[in-house]
């Protein structure tokens, strides 16, 4: 597995970048060939920040951990992105491969891993008019109805748009291109 380890207010030495590597390299059992795997390392105030993206086969393995210990916050990015890496593999082999698995179950691995999960289905579906209006609008909107995300067309771009809310409390704007 390659790595690319990026810092933020954190000044990153070798042993720091050596247990990434020995962590996440676990995940390797998982995947043919070299996977890549961008790693952030980031410090705000007494909280250590990992975040991990990793690009395979079209989709986007990312997880996000956080914690007062550096390494806690490694070791937890690892366990979660090693779930993500199993229902993953778990929903593309029953789809492409009728349930078969490139490279099997791993010696030592949880078999919970490997178990057949229900796959999540469309439950609601709705229809709503999609008025032109600005951002600002848009987000009281949303308060207004208590959601997470608003979909709206943007009377600036006369385009389709979300406004979200991120976990900082801050707002997210996503735009198509």
């Amino acid at each position: 597995m390659k790595f690319q380890i990026r810092g933020k207010n954190i000044q990153l030495s070798e042993a720091l970048k050596e247990y990434v590597a020995k962590r996440l390299g676990k995940l390797d059992k998982f995947f043919e060939g070299d996977p890549e795997a961008v790693v952030t390392l980031s410090v705000e105030r007494d909280r250590h920040r990992v975040e991990v993206t990793m690009p395979i086969n079209g989709f986007i393995l990312r997880g996000e951990e956080e914690n007062s210990d550096m390494y806690v916050a490694i070791d937890l990015v690892e366990e979660k992105l090693e779930k993500q890496v199993s229902k993953y593999r778990t929903r593309l082999f029953n789809k492409r491969n009728k349930g078969q698995s490139l490279r099997g179950p791993v010696a030592g691995a949880d078999p919970c891993y490997y178990e057949e999960e229900r796959e999540p289905e469309i439950v609601r579906t709705k229809r709503f008019a999609i008025k032109p209006m600005p951002v600002e609008e848009a987000i009281m909107q949303m308060n207004l109805l208590g959601h997470n995300f608003y979909v709206f067309s943007n009377a600036e771009t006369e385009e389709v748009n979300v406004i979200y809310k991120r976990k900082d409390g801050n707002y997210g704007l996503i735009e198509p291109e």
